[in-house]
C-alpha cells in the first residue's frame, strides 16, 4: 500500500532521524534506545508538562468535555497505543502525554520470560510494516503489578486510562492455560482500567489454537471471575476484552463474538498481527523468506482489521466495546474504523515510522 500524501507531508526532523540513525540499527535495539530516551526526557521537572503542550494533549487534571466515555473511562483522543510497545509499563504515562487517549502496556505473562531468540524484529520499510517474533518477552506479571501501583499512586496515574494486556506463559500447557490466565488477572485487575486477553499473537506455540470456543471459553470465564472479584473490593468495573487475529474465518470471528458476549466481556479488539505475506508486499520475496515466521504489521492489515470489524459490530450490536487495530495511520484511517462502529482505535506500527509526533497530529486533526 502506498504511503498517502498527507503521511508524506507530515514528515520532517524524525523521518530523518529514523532514516538516517534509527533504520541503521537493529530493530529491537532501536526500540529500546527510544524508551530510554523518553524515559529520561519524561523524568526531567516540568517535561510532562511540555510534551502535552507540544502534542496538544489535553491537561489529564482538567475535564476536556470533548473525548468519549468507553469502558468507564473518559477518553482524551480515540486512538490508543496498542499492546507491544510497552510490554513491561514502564512509561504509560508518557505515551499519554505523547497524544494518546489510552495505552495497552504488555503482553504480560504470569511468569518472567525472555521470549524467541533474536533476531526477532525486523522492518519493511518500503511497505511501513514490522515482522516480529518477541514471544512475550517481558519481566512478568508480578513485576507489573509493581509498576503499575506506583503510577496509580499518583494523582495523574490515577486519571490514567492504562489497559493490560494479559497472555500465556510459554512453559505453562494449553491445558492450563485458563489458570496461568487468571494468575495474571488476579495481580493486574486492582491496577488496569481493563483487561485484554491475548490468545492471538502468532509468536507462542499453540497459543492461537486457544480463539476455537472449546479451549477460549474457560480462559474466558476465569478472566471474567477474577474482574468481577476485583470490582466487588475495588468498587468499580474492571472490563474484559479478548484480542483475536486477522487470520480467523468470518464463522470463528462470529464464534468468537456470541462467546464473549454469553461469558459478559465487555468486548473484542480486533486485530492483532497476521501470519499471511500479502502478494501485494512490495518487498523482495527473498528478503521475506529469509525473516521467515512472525507476525506482520502495518497498511496491509487495514482491509482485513476493518472488515472484521464490521462483522463484529453487525454480530455483536451497539451494547459491547469493539476497539479496532491493524493498519492505522492517518486521521482519515481513524474516522474511518470510527464510522464503522469501532467505538476506539490503536495504533503501534505507524508510531514507529511516523514518531512521537504521531498520536498528537492525530489527536488534533480528529478534533478540528
Amino acid at each position: 500500500m502506498p504511503v498517502t500524501t498527507d503521511t508524506a507531508a507530515r514528515r520532517g526532523p524524525y523521518d530523518v532521524l529514523f532514516r538516517h540513525v534509527l533504520a541503521r540499527l537493529d530493530p529491537e535495539q532501536a526500540h529500546l534506545l527510544t524508551l530510554r530516551a523518553l524515559s529520561l526526557a519524561h523524568a526531567v521537572p516540568g517535561a510532562p508538562r511540555l510534551l502535552r503542550r507540544a502534542t496538544g494533549t489535553p491537561d489529564p487534571m482538567r475535564p476536556a468535555g470533548t473525548g468519549r466515555r468507553v469502558l468507564g473511562a473518559e477518553h482524551s483522543s480515540p486512538l490508543g497505543l496498542a499492546a507491544g510497545l510497552d510490554k513491561d509499563g514502564e512509561l504509560p504515562l508518557a505515551f499519554l502525554d505523547l497524544g494518546f487517549g489510552h495505552v495497552e502496556v504488555g503482553t504480560v505473562t504470569a511468569k518472567a520470560q525472555p521470549g524467541n531468540p533474536r533476531p526477532r524484529s525486523f522492518r519493511l520499510v518500503g511497505d511501513r510494516s514490522l515482522i516480529n517474533r518477541m514471544g512475550f518477552n517481558n519481566h512478568g506479571a508480578q513485576a507489573l503489578a509493581h509498576r503499575l501501583a506506583a503510577a496509580r499512586r499518583t494523582e495523574r496515574g490515577q486519571r490514567a486510562v492504562i489497559g493490560v494486556n494479559i497472555g500465556k506463559s510459554k512453559i505453562t500447557a494449553l491445558e492450563d492455560a485458563a489458570e496461568d490466565y487468571r494468575f495474571s488477572a488476579g495481580l493486574l485487575a486492582p491496577y488496569a482500567s481493563y483487561l485484554a486477553i491475548n490468545v492471538s499473537s502468532p509468536n507462542t506455540p499453540g497459543l492461537r489454537d486457544l480463539q476455537s470456543v472449546e479451549m477460549l471459553r474457560p480462559i474466558l470465564e476465569a478472566v471474567v471471575d477474577e474482574s468481577r472479584s476485583a470490582a466487588r473490593r475495588l468498587r468499580r468495573e474492571v472490563p474484559v476484552l479478548v484480542k483475536i487475529a486477522p487470520d480467523l474465518h468470518d464463522a470463528d470471528v462470529t464464534a468468537v463474538a456470541r462467546l464473549a458476549a454469553e461469558v459478559g466481556l465487555a468486548g473484542v479488539i480486533a486485530t492483532n498481527t497476521t501470519i499471511s505475506r500479502p502478494e501485494e508486499l512490495r518487498a523482495d520475496r527473498a528478503e521475506i523468506e529469509r525473516i521467515g515466521a512472525g507476525g506482520l504489521s502495518g497498511p496491509l492489515l487495514a482491509r482485513r482489521s476493518l472488515e472484521i470489524l464490521r462483522l463484529l459490530r453487525a454480530e455483536l450490536g451497539e451494547e459491547a466495546v469493539v476497539i479496532s487495530c491493524g493498519g492505522v495511520t492517518t486521521a482519515e484511517d481513524v474516522r474511518e474504523r470510527l464510522a464503522a462502529g469501532a467505538d476506539l482505535v490503536q495504533g503501534y506500527t505507524a508510531f514507529i515510522y511516523e514518531g512521537p509526533s504521531w498520536p498528537g497530529r492525530i489527536a488534533r486533526a480528529l478534533r478540528r
